[in-house]
């Protein structure tokens, strides 16, 4: 495979990072972001059961780390919950999404004796040097600001961790698209229980009244992932993952422009910094 990203697959790629960026949005406008993220994870879930049929299984030895990861997951929406119930998409969403990759360079290290190259220690001083400048802003600014914080924080690494099992499990299943459908399905399995137990007056007349969210986010979710998918066969996995990585700014401009969020200047250059960082991570 030539360095070459067609321009078709880099307008793909795009749109995935909207649609990442899009579905995150749908859960935080929503009054209870608790079950508005049941029905989104629900959604992907059901699509992608859908597709199984048509797949060829995951392999064997993948399984155990399908059900890690699925764990993972839902510790993640939990998470993302919390995150989202308590502060603005423009300080939770680069917090969470830009902090991932660092930890994953960080951990990663260790665990297989690579060691970070000069390129990939400048992201990790650019992400860092972002994540900073937002702590000292949510700091100094409300208690909800920092408890924001720690949440997206929090949730970074659990995004970490489902994406180093993941880094494994794929290259054991010999069938990625399925490997990853399965995880979909047993997370809004896991969500769908957990709502049913902990909110089962409320989810019916919940869903009835927000039906869209389970079409339109079961779609994104899944959409942005398998896009993703498709386009690492067709040009550099690295380039591909570093463009993703641009749902940081979508969804700092969809927190500005559609729900209303005050991001200050010094917010928008932290994002910057973030966002560079993670895609200089990426390709380096």
């Amino acid at each position: 495979m030539s360095g070459h990203m067609p321009g078709a697959v880099l307008a793909a790629v795009l749109f995935a990072a909207l649609m990442h960026a899009s579905w995150n949005a749908l859960v935080k406008s929503r009054s209870d972001t608790a079950l508005a993220t049941v029905l989104v994870v629900a959604g992907g879930g059901l699509l992608g059961a859908m597709a199984l049929p048509f797949l060829p299984a995951p392999a064997r030895e993948s399984w155990p780390f399908i059900a890690a990861s699925s764990v993972a997951q839902l510790a993640y929406y939990t998470l993302l919950v919390e995150t989202y119930s308590s502060g603005d998409m423009s300080l939770s969403y680069p917090l969470m999404r830009g902090s991932a990759p660092l930890l994953v360079a960080l951990v990663n290290g260790p665990l297989t004796g690579e060691h970070l190259s000069g390129a990939q220690w400048l992201a990790v001083g650019l992400i860092c040097g972002g994540i900073f400048a937002m702590y000292e802003s949510a700091r100094s600014g409300s208690a909800r600001g920092r408890r924001t914080t720690a949440f997206a924080l929090a949730t970074a690494c659990i995004i970490a961790t489902y994406t180093m099992i993941d880094g494994a499990g794929v290259r054991h299943s010999g069938a990625p698209a399925a490997y990853t459908i399965w995880i979909f399905l047993f997370s809004g399995m896991g969500a769908l229980a957990w709502a049913a137990m902990r909110r089962g007056p409320d989810l019916l007349p919940f869903a009835r009244a927000n039906l869209p969210l389970v079409v339109i986010g079961g779609v994104t979710t899944l959409g942005s992932y398998g896009i993703a998918l498709w386009a690492m066969t067709l040009a550099p996995v690295a380039a591909v993952a570093a463009l993703r990585e641009t749902s940081i700014l979508f969804a700092t401009a969809i927190a500005a422009l559609v729900l209303g969020e005050r991001v200050s200047p010094a917010r928008l250059s932290a994002v910057a910094l973030v966002a560079c960082g993670a895609v200089a991570m990426r390709l380096a």
